[in-house]
């Protein structure tokens, strides 16, 4: 079945086009809110610093740091602001402090939205199947440091190896990394010279250790679903808390925001409210930790992921769920 037809069987023209309209006001209290608690949890740990107090900020400073990629996300798709330069120096920005550059990371995440799920060209599926081990050290963050440091090292030298990245947009990532490993190098250079900790207290060694907090997010939104062209068969959203809802910038709509990524994020939940009427149930949706204690149950019992078949769902709530199968879209 043709996509666009069978998205406008779920949602009509119109009230996709209302649900579109772009915010400045609400993406800057978004964006303000965000980067204000983040500056309240960083003055509290440096007060708190070498007392038991800074244990629990440290962490929380952590979470919302690594979180703050789903703002990135958002604003890579230009949805976060009306105003369209906005979202491109803000995701510069946090893609500086994510140390994931916002071109790159542009590139790679519009390949995973064209070709969700497929191994050959999903930009997001660039890996080999998870292994129990290789998928706990994805999980934690110990093993996806490494690569994102070592990519943008990489583009400095010139190499550029992605086969989701064209040939044409090759010197776009190389210069970008090089600007980056620049900016870098001279944070660490004045950081020596004034013999200051405190990038890495505020920064680096909260970011680095809390990673595992929003790899709950990551690893759940497609992994153990169908390697199929169904946004309802290879997507799925999340179960979780308000609070949750506000620091992954509502990002647990999955499936709504991969059915219609134009889609600002505070407009989410009505369009997920929309598509459950439109399909007469909710897509596959799972919370936090039955996934995780489920990937984990089912890795556990097999050599790898590739031992699942590929048309099929292989993670889901234990007690049933998930939707009545739906033409293709």
């Amino acid at each position: 079945m043709d996509a666009t037809f069978a998205r406008r069987r779920i949602l009509e023209p119109a009230r996709l086009r209302a649900l579109a309209q772009r915010s400045d006001l609400r993406g800057a209290a978004q964006a303000l809110s965000h980067f204000g608690a983040i500056l309240f949890t960083g003055w509290l740990l440096w007060e708190t610093w070498g007392t038991w107090i800074a244990i629990p900020v440290f962490m929380v400073h952590g979470t919302l740091l690594n979180f703050l990629y789903a703002g990135q996300h958002e604003l890579s798709h230009g949805t976060v602001f009306a105003t369209k330069w906005l979202n491109e120096w803000l995701g510069r920005a946090i893609g500086f402090i994510q140390i994931f550059p916002r071109d790159f990371d542009q590139i790679q995440h519009f390949a995973h939205h064209r070709h969700t799920s497929d191994w050959e060209r999903d930009g997001e599926l660039a890996r080999e199947p998870y292994r129990l081990t290789s998928y706990l050290l994805w999980l934690s963050g110990l093993s996806y440091w490494p690569t994102r440091i070592a990519r943008i090292l990489r583009f400095a030298r010139g190499e550029v190896i992605e086969p989701y990245i064209r040939v044409d947009e090759e010197q776009r990532v190389i210069r970008e990394g090089r600007w980056h490993l620049g900016l870098y190098l001279a944070l660490i250079a004045v950081s020596l010279a004034f013999q200051s900790w405190a990038l890495v207290i505020l920064w680096i060694a909260p970011m680095f250790a809390m990673k595992w907090t929003h790899q709950l997010q990551n690893t759940i939104e497609h992994l153990g679903l169908e390697h199929s062209n169904d946004i309802l068969s290879n997507t799925r959203s999340t179960r979780t808390s308000a609070l949750m809802r506000w620091m992954c910038w509502q990002m647990q709509y999955h499936t709504a925001h991969h059915m219609f990524p134009s889609v600002p994020f505070w407009k989410l939940r009505d369009l997920n409210a929309d598509i459950e009427k439109g399909i007469g149930g909710a897509p596959h949706r799972m919370g936090y930790i039955e996934f995780q204690i489920e990937v984990i149950r089912k890795l556990a019992g097999a050599c790898s992921e590739a031992d699942f078949p590929m048309n099929e769902v292989w993670i889901a709530p234990r007690a049933g769920g998930g939707f009545a199968r739906l033409p293709a879209i």
